[in-house]
């Protein structure tokens, strides 16, 4: 019974990919709260344009902008499943990526003025929660945009993904950006800011062979 069971997670998740996926996790964390804590009392910079003013807030999109965790999971899940070099090279590229975003964070503190919500109903608390769960900082770039479009560009590597998986992890990156702007947790510079963090990260996870850092590990204890 205990075989199969770990035979059955194996089949969702194959071992190679475990220790990647939770390096992302764990640099994921560490960027996060660290980036918070090393720039704390510093003062910090709006990048908000006359266009990010105008453009309205819309509290629908708190439902997408939730949504991309579950986007997240089943994207990397599929890029993990898809094969070794891929999962190492991608994996790789989004935690060169966070690297990145960490000395922003702190050499380039950011910060927003969102809109006081007001209204009652589930949309509105939703967002409530979510401003007291996030504070407006560690903004540029953008980690939610960052990890969605990974999604998609990972997806554009797999071989065993259709057409249709890979226009929705374009259609759903894009929402995402949308939502993170429409909701006011983000300024267009940031979305711009996450695109370009991953797209360098993929190039140099890509020209230095960072997914080798893996191969040698799981060489190293014998990872099967």
């Amino acid at each position: 019974m205990k075989g199969s069971f770990s035979h059955q997670l194996e089949r969702i998740l194959p071992r190679y990919a475990v220790l990647p996926l939770a390096a992302s996790v764990v640099l994921n964390s560490a960027v996060y709260y660290g980036g918070r804590l090393l720039a704390a009392g510093r003062r910090h910079f709006d990048l908000s344009t006359d266009l990010d003013r105008l453009l309205p807030f819309v509290p629908a999109f708190i439902v997408i902008y939730v949504l991309s965790f579950a986007f997240w999971i089943v994207g990397y899940l599929v890029i993990g499943r898809e094969s070794r070099s891929v999962c190492f090279e991608v994996l790789a590229a989004e935690q060169i990526s966070k690297l990145f975003c960490l000395v922003f964070f702190v050499v380039l503190p950011t910060t927003m003025i969102r809109p006081p919500v007001l209204s009652d109903g589930f949309l509105y608390d939703l967002t409530r929660l979510i401003y007291r769960l996030d504070a407006p900082d560690n903004l540029f770039p953008s980690i939610h945009c960052l990890e969605s479009w990974f999604c998609f560009r990972g997806a554009m590597k797999c071989k065993k993904v259709n057409r249709p998986y890979r226009i929705f992890c374009l259609v759903a990156a894009l929402l995402v950006f949308t939502s993170t702007i429409l909701v006011k947790q983000h300024v267009l510079a940031d979305v711009l800011g996450g695109v370009a963090a991953a797209e360098l990260g993929l190039f140099l996870s890509r020209k230095i062979g960072a997914g080798k850092l893996y191969v040698f590990i799981e060489r190293k204890w014998m990872v099967s």
